[in-house]
């Protein structure tokens, strides 16, 4: 089967770095993987998305490091191609979406069944492939881990990425009252298209002064759940703007830069002569539910693939590629181009999604 292998350790949006080879290659002659349980589900992947966690584990900075060679990959969905004796959940013709480990960069893929999810009718595929991991995080963080509540302020940093524009949406459908950063007009534009109370232009505004003023206007005391997948300098000032009884949810560090949060601040903490305090960090690695709260996970994905089919959250797809074209998915992570997702397809969909 054709899949993308990761040979070592690297950038994958170069062609050469110091005169060798791309650290990822497209493999024609990857074995077909075996249906390995009683209860194993063997795959055709329609689509895979990438994540900002899979550039970094081809870089070699995320915090799970597999062995060399792997096939990258995490979020999938496909049509069910091959099932063990002891499979009842599934059938051949199935379409199903699912998140694995690593592996999903690949033509095929086996899970248990447990590990599968039935994507409903009139749902499209390639969309499904987008809701674990993103809009999972968020929902996990959102639902699960702040307990957001209708009428609480939400701030989401990074609010056009993958996990931010998840993020957003959760929390309309959650009936809070939502503020959104990103960088750019166009981003700008499409969060105001989800109908984002109040957006920031982190390129040319002060987020304090912008959300600060919206805030007042709407006589409102301060935000009281940080959704923060950026980290760095925009973290700092977001905090000037929490509630008493704030939490923050500590995503990712996609600014590359990890902030410092005193422990203190957390306790008790004078701005602007008022008192702040009470606040609660979580720390939130979506992929760890699978081991120890794997219930967690599989309701959260049900009821998003629920809100999906009744139109409560869009999937939005900025750029799909082919397999071969895996390098410049990588650039449009890296450079910050995308509004939503980026997507590896099959050849047997690439022309039915590449306008998505």
């Amino acid at each position: 089967m054709e899949a993308l292998v990761c040979r070592k350790l690297g950038d994958p949006t170069a062609a050469m770095i110091d005169g060798q080879s791309s650290p990822i290659v497209v493999s024609r002659s990857e074995p077909i993987p075996e249906l390995d349980s009683p209860t194993a589900v063997r795959v055709k992947v329609r689509a895979t998305s990438l994540n900002y966690a899979n550039y970094l584990q081809i870089l070699g900075k995320y915090q799970e490091k597999p062995p060399l060679p792997f096939v990258p990959g995490s979020d999938y969905s496909g049509v069910v191609y091959a099932v063990a004796p002891g499979v009842t959940n599934f059938k051949v013709g199935d379409t199903v979406c699912g998140f694995a480990l690593l592996g999903s960069f690949a033509e095929f893929i086996v899970a248990d069944q447990s590990d599968l999810f039935p994507v409903p009718e009139g749902c499209d595929l390639v969309g499904a492939a987008a809701v674990p991991v993103a809009f999972g995080t968020s929902h996990v963080a959102l639902v699960h881990r702040a307990q957001l509540k209708p009428g609480q302020v939400l701030l989401v940093l990074g609010a056009a990425g993958g996990v931010g524009l998840a993020a957003v949406q959760i929390g309309k459908v959650c009936g809070a009252t939502v503020i959104g950063a990103a960088r750019g007009a166009e981003k700008m534009k499409y969060l105001e298209s989800l109908g984002v109370d109040h957006v920031v232009d982190v390129s040319n505004e002060d987020v304090i002064v912008s959300v600060r003023e919206f805030l007042k206007a709407r006589k409102l005391k301060g935000v009281d759940v940080l959704y923060d997948p950026v980290g760095g300098k925009l973290t700092k000032q977001s905090m000037k703007l929490l509630n008493w009884g704030a939490q923050i949810l500590v995503i990712g560090f996609a600014s590359g830069e990890i902030p410092v949060i005193p422990a203190n601040i957390a306790l008790v903490k004078f701005i602007n002569v008022c008192l702040v305090q009470n606040w609660t960090v979580h720390g939130l690695y979506w992929g760890s539910y699978k081991i120890y709260r794997p219930r967690v996970l599989e309701d959260s994905l049900k009821e998003l693939l629920s809100w999906m089919k009744r139109g409560l959250i869009r999937i939005h797809i900025s750029h799909t590629y082919c397999l071969s074209e895996a390098s410049l998915a990588f650039s449009a992570i890296k450079d910050r181009k995308v509004i939503g997702k980026v997507m590896i397809v099959f050849d047997d969909v690439k022309s039915a999604t590449s306008k998505l």
